[in-house]
């Protein structure tokens, strides 16, 4: 088997491996719920950094934007008028 990772031993990356197949699907839900919301609230702190003057509703615009592309983004949500 290949290495996930090029920076984890190999031994870890095995034992971290066999707790993955182990976890009940429940834990695995939770886990993947875990990490969307890390990445919901990293794509949002970098959107903040970029764009500090933007108001909550053009912040979650331009986060939609990012997650569902413009054009499903525009017809879920519509358009703040300053997102542009």
């Amino acid at each position: 088997m290949t290495a996930l990772y090029s920076d984890t031993h190999p031994k870890m990356e095995a034992l971290q491996i066999k707790l993955w197949r182990q976890a009940t699907p429940t834990r695995k839900m939770n886990m993947l719920a875990q990490l969307n919301a890390s990445v919901r609230l990293l794509a949002l702190t970098g959107l903040r950094s970029r764009y500090p003057q933007i108001s909550e509703a053009e912040l979650r615009f331009k986060l939609a934007v990012l997650l569902l592309g413009d054009e499903l983004a525009q017809k879920v949500y519509g358009e703040p008028s300053h997102a542009k």
